[in-house]
């Protein structure tokens, strides 16, 4: 009987995938405050690439992490979160294997 392999990590994936970065954020905050108000902070929470963290009292947005997912932008509570995707083919592309 052969044994199921374990399911890769979320970082082992990540791992895999390529990204060409772009000079320009594909992702804004459209208005820092209403981030201040937001209690649960759900972007940090759902992204599975750690794009979104505080620095004082600023969200800071690293989005050469992202994977591309737009789950950020569902959970904002205020859509206070413009997401696009990254200019000319650039941004996250995956490999498998």
């Amino acid at each position: 009987m052969q044994q199921a392999k374990p399911s890769m990590k979320v970082e082992a994936k990540l791992f895999l995938a390529r990204y060409k970065r772009d000079d320009v954020s594909h992702l804004v905050i459209l208005d820092n405050q209403k981030c201040l108000k937001c209690k649960d902070k759900p972007c940090i929470i759902v992204c599975p690439a750690d794009v979104y963290h505080w620095e004082e009292d600023r969200l800071i947005v690293s989005y050469d992490n992202c994977v591309e997912c737009g789950s950020c932008r569902i959970v904002c509570p205020y859509s206070n979160i413009s997401f696009r995707y990254p200019r000319w083919g650039k941004g996250i592309g995956y490999r498998y294997g």
